[in-house]
């Protein structure tokens, strides 16, 4: 049964299906691993163990009866920190919610349950989601699966790690400028950023409005794609018979490139290669208007993320990381119309952006430029953590700006991932295509 930690969700569903796996036994089998593992509280904030067996049970009557939910109806998941749940604790990664527990779950957490996914606990995550590193002293730092002394990638970095260390089937993160797909991609994961809006932020505690996103972490393209379906209430996409032959793929030249650590190019040109040979056509090109998105990134993140925050931020600012509360005060210089235009901008470019990139089936890069530092140094050495972290974020950040669906997918080199973006709301394209390049990376 300890293999059951390592399948895919989509496996552990079918073996449900088949009768082979018993949702209550599989999921006392997480429960017991959650419990017994040296890095539980590093991982799990919450673990819900009465939720668990009471949806475990009823997943596996409806098996018994014939009358599943979906595929993926009793497989356990993780949950991140910042989506709401029925009288269990959501905080946020932050002493400034603590003792906070919702009356209701979050939308996307209510539509996945009547899915029949089974709820395992709340993961730890970067301090109000403000983070691509996933340090967070205030609550837990959660470690990577490749080097348990660095950070496993942020904000979702619980969530990363529950899939990583065989403690969740998959976790159910979020993504505002990459923190679905760099732990993921340092955790050797799959990691899904679904189009803005595509997902419901209803119940789910904000960072920027503006640009939150909801994701799975998990193990496959397959498992992606159904944990899509489940949490928007959808039929999933059919992957089978996807190709690479003939797809178009564009390599991004402006600013991912630049800084690039030695692991992370290597695996990129090896896995740019390996697509190639499985018949894709690569080709490079330059997106100069990517400089002045990047260059009102900063206001237009910050303003979102402190127009929120900005009562309980300034009410108790001690309880805070200093990195973090420095990061979301940012927005109080940002003035309304810096902001509105910034927007003006920004949309602007969206569309040459989409306009440029029409001819390719998606635009390719490494995920993140650099492996996953120490957390150690992080925290004593603090131009060491700022450099860094915009760093892991630049490249994720990409998709998030321009308003695309985003995949990242394991290369084989550990820590390091390669990412696929899509055009806005292409998540069904971009899946299969995804599908068909994993293949390709094995």
């Amino acid at each position: 049964m300890q293999d059951w930690r390592w399948m895919t969700a989509a496996d552990l569903g079918r073996g449900i299906a088949a009768g082979a796996i018993d949702p209550v036994a599989l999921t006392e089998v997480y429960l017991a691993a959650i419990d017994a593992h040296e890095y539980r509280d590093r991982i799990y904030a919450r673990v819900t163990h009465a939720r668990a067996r009471a949806e475990a049970k009823a997943a596996a009557e409806r098996a018994a009866s014939g009358f599943r939910r979906g595929p993926l109806d009793g497989v356990p998941v993780s949950w991140k920190d910042l989506f709401d749940s029925a009288g269990i604790g959501t905080e946020a990664g932050t002493a400034l919610m603590a003792g906070r527990v919702p009356i209701s779950d979050a939308a996307v957490l209510d539509t996945a349950t009547a899915a029949g996914l089974v709820c395992l606990g709340k993961t730890h995550m970067s301090e109000i989601a403000f983070s691509g590193l996933g340090l967070n002293p205030i609550t837990a730092t959660p470690p990577c699966v490749n080097d348990v002394a660095a950070v496993a990638g942020g904000s979702s970095s619980g969530a990363a790690a529950s899939v990583a260390f065989g403690l969740a089937a998959a976790g159910i993160g979020t993504d505002t400028g990459g923190s679905v797909r760099i732990p993921a991609a340092w955790n050797d994961l799959v990691g899904l950023k679904t189009s803005h809006g595509r997902l419901s932020l209803e119940g789910v505690v904000p960072l920027c409005l503006t640009f939150d996103t909801v994701g799975p972490l998990c193990r496959s393209v397959e498992d992606a794609a159904l944990l899509l379906a489940a949490l928007e209430g959808s039929g999933p996409v059919d992957l089978g018979g996807a190709d690479l032959t003939g797809m178009r793929l564009m390599v991004l030249d402006t600013i991912v490139p630049e800084d690039m650590r030695d692991a992370p190019r290597a695996a990129f040109a090896a896995s740019v290669a390996k697509l190639r040979a499985a018949g894709a056509q690569i080709e490079h090109r330059y997106f100069s208007q990517l400089f002045d998105a990047f260059n009102i990134a900063g206001n237009l993140y910050a303003a979102d993320s402190y127009g929120w925050w900005r009562d309980r931020v300034e009410a108790h600012p001690e309880k805070m990381f200093p990195q973090i509360l420095e990061r979301v005060r940012g927005g109080k210089t940002v003035s309304g119309p810096d902001f509105v235009e910034g927007w003006n901008i920004l949309r602007r470019i969206r569309k040459e952006y989409a306009a440029e990139t029409a001819p390719f089936d998606a635009v390719i890069m490494a995920t993140a430029p650099m492996l996953p530092p120490q957390a150690a140094r992080l925290l004593t050495d603090d131009a060491y953590y700022k450099s860094e972290n915009l760093l892991a974020l630049r490249n994720t950040r990409v998709a998030n700006l321009l308003d695309v669906c985003s995949i990242t997918l394991p290369t084989g080199v550990p820590s390091c991932g390669i990412m696929f973006n899509g055009q806005t709301g292409s998540e069904a394209r971009l899946l299969r295509l995804a599908a068909a390049a994993a293949r390709a990376l094995r």
